[in-house]
C-alpha cells in the first residue's frame, strides 16, 4: 500500500509543481504586450549598450555557419546603436573558412585561431574573442559599460527583437548579463520536438522562477554580457569547464552582477535527433554541473547570495548526484518489494499482494507521463506554433527522454570520478541555405 500512496503523491505533486512553474512563466507572458510597448517607447539612458558584438564560436560548421552569420548580421538594436559580428574560427579543417570568406559584409569580423592554440575548448575560443573585442573597444575609446557581448552558437538563430530586449534589460546598470529563451528549429523530428518541449517550456518556466529569485543561469546560446562585467572577471571570463556558460553565470553572481532572463526574446538551435549523440551531450552538461560544484563553498560564504538564492543554486549544482541517488533508491525499493513477495509473502515490504504491486506500477506510470502531457498542453496554449497531436506525441516520448538523462548522469559521474574531461563536438545536420 505504501508504494501506491507514494505513487499517488507523485501523481499529484508533479503536475502541481508543473503548474506552479508555468504560472511563473505565464505571469511574464500575460504582460507581453505591455512589456513590448515599454521596450518600444523607452527612451535610452546612459547604462544601455551603444554597441553590440555577437560572437559566433565556430569549429567545422560548414553545414550551418552561413545561415547563422546571415541571421546575426540581420540583427539590429535600438536607434543609434551598431552591431558587429565576430566569428571565431577555432581551427576548422572543413570548408568553414571558405564559407566565411564568401560573406562580404562590413560588420563581419573573422578571428582565425590555428593550432596549437586552437581547439582548446569553447571557453578558450570565447576568451580570444573577448580579448579581441576588449582591445578594439579600448582603441575606439568606448565605454565598456555600454558594450554588450553576445554568444550565438554556430547553429543559432536569434529573434529579431533580441538586441532591443537586451538593451531594455541593461537600462539597469546593475545588470551584467542576460539569457534569452532557447527553442529548437528542426522540431519536425520527434526527438528534437521533445527537446523543444524541454527548452521552450520546462527550462523557460524554471528560468522565469530563477529570474524572480535572482539566480538566472547563463546558457551557451543566446547569452549577452556587459563588457565591463566580463572585464571584471579578468583576462579569461570563460573557463575550460565543460559548461563554461554555467560557470560564467556563477562567477557573475559572486561578483555582484545581476543576470536577467529574457522570455520575450529567443534563440533557436538544432536539436539532436540521434539518441547516442544526445546522451553524449547531456553527459557533458551533467559533468559540467559536477565540475561547478566546487563553487558551493564560495556561494555559501558570499554575502551577496541570499538563502533563497543559495538553496536554488545548491539544488541545481547537486542535481546530477541527487538524480543518481534517487534512481538507485527507486530501483532498490521496487526490487525489494517484488523479491519480498516471492520469498516472504507472509512478511511483505511496502505492498501486500501482487495486485497491489500492479496497482502501484500503474499509478507510478501515470505520475511519470503526467508532467509531459501537461507541458504539451501548456506549450500549445502559450506558444501556439506546434500542433497538439505532435506535442502529445512528444509528451509520450518525454519519460524515455528523462531516462536517457539518467543514463547521461551516470556516465557523467563515471567520467568525473575518472577525471576524463575531454569531449567531442556535436555534429551538425545539413541545413537548407537561407
Amino acid at each position: 500500500m505504501a508504494l501506491i500512496i507514494v505513487g499517488v503523491a507523485l501523481l499529484v505533486a508533479w503536475p502541481v509543481y508543473t503548474v506552479a512553474l508555468f504560472v511563473w512563466s505565464a505571469r511574464n507572458a500575460a504582460a507581453a504586450g505591455r512589456h513590448r510597448q515599454r521596450v518600444d517607447l523607452a527612451a535610452p539612458n546612459s547604462a544601455q549598450p551603444t554597441t553590440f558584438w555577437i560572437i559566433v564560436p565556430c569549429l567545422n560548421e560548414e553545414r550551418v555557419v552561413a545561415n547563422t552569420v546571415a541571421s546575426a548580421l540581420a540583427l539590429s538594436g535600438p536607434w543609434g546603436t551598431r552591431t558587429r559580428v565576430l566569428v571565431v574560427d577555432d581551427g576548422s579543417d572543413d570548408a568553414t573558412p571558405d564559407v566565411l570568406a564568401g560573406i562580404d559584409h562590413l560588420a563581419l569580423h573573422v578571428l582565425r585561431r590555428d593550432l596549437p592554440y586552437a581547439r582548446q575548448g569553447k571557453g578558450e575560443a570565447l576568451n580570444a574573442a573577448y580579448r579581441y573585442i576588449r582591445d578594439r573597444t579600448e582603441d575606439a575609446q568606448e565605454d565598456p559599460r555600454r558594450v554588450a557581448v553576445g554568444v550565438i552558437d554556430g547553429d543559432g538563430r536569434a529573434s529579431a527583437n533580441m538586441l532591443a530586449e537586451v538593451s531594455y534589460a541593461m537600462r539597469n546598470p546593475e545588470v551584467g548579463a542576460t539569457q534569452s529563451r532557447v527553442r529548437i528549429h528542426n522540431r519536425n523530428r520527434i526527438l528534437a520536438a521533445v527537446q523543444d518541449l524541454e527548452f521552450g517550456m520546462v527550462a523557460d518556466a524554471s528560468q522565469s522562477l530563477r529570474d524572480t529569485l535572482g539566480t538566472v543561469g547563463l546558457g551557451g546560446n543566446g547569452q549577452f554580457a556587459r563588457l565591463s562585467a566580463l572585464t571584471a572577471l579578468g583576462d579569461k571570463p570563460w573557463s575550460k569547464c565543460l559548461v563554461e556558460d554555467l560557470e560564467l553565470g556563477l562567477r557573475m553572481h559572486l561578483n555582484g552582477a545581476k543576470v536577467r532572463y529574457l522570455p520575450h526574446a529567443s534563440v533557436t538551435q538544432q536539436g539532436l535527433v540521434d539518441g547516442k549523440r544526445l546522451v553524449r551531450q547531456r553527459t557533458r552538461w551533467a559533468q559540467g554541473n559536477l565540475q561547478c560544484a566546487r563553487y558551493l563553498p564560495k556561494l555559501m560564504a558570499s554575502r551577496r547570495i541570499s538563502n533563497a538564492q543559495l538553496g536554488e543554486m545548491v539544488h541545481y549544482l547537486l542535481a546530477p548526484w541527487l538524480n543518481a541517488a534517487g534512481a538507485i533508491t527507486l530501483v532498490i525499493t521496487w526490487v525489494a518489494a517484488a523479491v519480498t513477495l516471492v520469498e516472504s509473502p507472509q512478511d511483505p515490504f511496502l505492498v501486500k499482494t501482487w495486485a497491489e504491486l500492479g496497482t502501484a506500477a500503474a499509478v507510478w506510470t501515470g505520475a511519470l507521463f503526467a508532467p509531459g502531457l501537461l507541458w504539451a498542453v501548456l506549450h500549445r496554449v502559450k506558444l501556439r506554433d506546434e500542433t497538439l497531436p505532435r506535442l502529445l506525441l512528444a509528451a509520450l516520448v518525454y519519460p524515455y527522454f528523462l531516462i536517457l538523462g539518467l543514463v547521461s548522469t551516470w556516465r557523467a559521474i563515471g567520467r568525473h570520478v575518472a577525471r576524463r574531461n575531454t569531449w567531442a563536438k556535436t555534429e551538425r545536420l545539413v541545413e537548407t541555405p537561407a
